[in-house]
């Protein structure tokens, strides 16, 4: 096959992320992203290396036997944020466990021998299940009027409004759209990432499930006159205690940032409303929550997530009485503090600062004494600490466990130790070094965190071969 050639066949399955496999009917294989597992597809050859095509889908010419007349959602197919708001949920459920066991066979069946594969476990909420969003403002295209929403698929510049989100609850959609309207209404200007001038970014929203507590961000540069923005964001700031919700506004913020990179930083933030910081609650404990501190975005789905780490933890939590616990990548110290009752110690390591203050706070409210929160790198931090753990919890970030603190993980030798993995891919390469370093893979389930989309958590109990 060359580049640029028009292909056809059918989808045979989806590999995690989101990679269909086509199969021609020459009996070639094709990468083409967006497809089903069952649909019939023509594609553009886009690569050939190594003997691999990868193409770009052009249209799906049959539906899937399981594929839904109309998705859930009327932004779908444009919109970038979810993949399968086409498939019933229970199909949803059913790939994603099917993507990553097929990854995490690859790793460790020929080096683990059994181990148990205990399924998948869905989101409480199919619908409305976030947290936390980061729309952006842009035009949907060139030259047209201001956009506040998603990026469109496979486009860095072009943005979706997404006024009918379903992964999102009203209040969100109010926030959104009255946010739009506003600016719009004053032809405030985006910021153009390729000219490096504008003014509006991002819209950071942030609500809890069980407490209804939101926090809204808005995410500019400093290119609008000084003597005319208090105005402009006090306006705003209006429109939004203007509209009824049903949770509570807790706090409306300004964040500066006039860094190059397409990501929401924090070079100054100013309170234009209420408090910066919200509460959630998760498994009878308390949490405070920052603008830029990590948190779970499905609270409720993360209850199901961390009650089957825990149930993990020796399969008991009993076994971790007077014992010390390392919880690493501890984000606002969710994990720490739910072991911290059966635990002599908790330390949690985390590299965001903000998040760090967050968990100690945390702690305090909640009345835990026991739980010590570092911040730093990992690979840095565990060098500082006198402690050596009896178990270790990891959590990392979406790329998974830098490899020489893996080796400095793997050298403590405790006994058994669980991975939370947000990302199968990551997991599996962390799963052949620590097989090589001793360690077998006792048991896995997933936990979908993200209905609509491809993403998937994944817990997995390891224990040392020796024991």
């Amino acid at each position: 096959m060359k580049k640029g050639q028009r292909v056809e066949g059918i989808v045979e399955r989806v590999d995690f992320p989101n990679k269909g496999v086509l199969l021609t009917e020459e009996g070639k294989a094709v990468i083409v992203k967006h497809a089903l597992k069952g649909q019939k597809v023509s594609a553009m050859i886009q690569k050939v290396r190594k003997g691999k095509c990868e193409g770009r889908l052009l249209e799906v010419m049959e539906k899937a036997p399981m594929e839904l007349e109309e998705p859930n959602c009327i932004h779908f197919g444009i919109c970038g944020g979810c993949t399968y708001q086409n498939l019933p949920y229970e199909e949803q459920l059913a790939q994603k466990a099917a993507q990553a066991k097929r990854l995490i066979d690859d790793a460790i069946l020929s080096k683990n021998g059994d181990y148990a594969f205990l399924g998948i476990k869905g989101s409480p909420r199919k619908e409305a299940y976030r947290n936390k969003m980061e729309f952006s403002f842009g035009d949907e295209y060139k030259d047209g009027p201001l956009a506040l929403g998603m990026h469109r698929r496979g486009s860095f510049y072009d943005i979706v409004n997404v006024s009918e989100c379903r992964i999102v609850d009203e209040d969100f959609r109010k926030v959104v759209a009255a946010t739009l309207s506003y600016f719009r209404g004053r032809e405030i200007a985006y910021y153009h990432k390729l000219r490096h001038t504008g003014y509006l970014r991002h819209l950071l929203v942030r609500k809890a499930a069980k407490t209804g507590e939101i926090l809204v961000d808005l995410v500019t540069t400093t290119q609008h006159p000084k003597e005319k923005e208090e105005a402009l964001l006090a306006g705003w700031k209006e429109e939004l205690l203007a509209l009824h919700y049903e949770g509570t506004m807790m706090g409306i913020l300004h964040t500066r940032n006039d860094s190059l990179a397409d990501t929401i930083l924090n070079e100054g933030t100013d309170v234009l409303y209420g408090q910066d910081f919200f509460y959630e609650e998760l498994l009878g404990l308390r949490f405070r929550i920052t603008p830029f501190s990590f948190f779970q975005t499905n609270s409720l789905g993360a209850e199901v997530l961390y009650e089957t780490a825990r149930e993990f933890i020796g399969d008991a939590l009993g076994n971790t009485r007077g014992k010390i616990v390392f919880d690493l990548y501890s984000g606002t110290g969710t994990i720490a503090q739910m072991l911290s009752p059966v635990a002599e110690k908790v330390i949690g390591v985390e590299i965001v600062e903000e998040a760090v203050e967050a968990a100690r706070e945390n702690a305090r409210q909640n009345g835990l004494h026991n739980c010590e929160f570092v911040a730093g790198d990992v690979l840095k931090v565990l060098d500082e600490i006198a402690e050596r753990p009896d178990y270790i919890v990891l959590d990392p970030p979406r790329d998974g466990i830098h490899p020489r603190a893996l080796a400095k993980i793997i050298d403590y030798q405790v006994p058994q130790m669980v991975y939370i993995s947000c990302k199968p891919t990551s997991l599996a390469r962390d799963l052949e070094v620590l097989q090589a370093g001793g360690y077998r893979v006792k048991k896995v389930c997933c936990v979908d965190m993200f209905a609509g989309t491809y993403h998937v958590e994944t817990v997995v109990l390891l224990q040392r071969k020796d024991v």
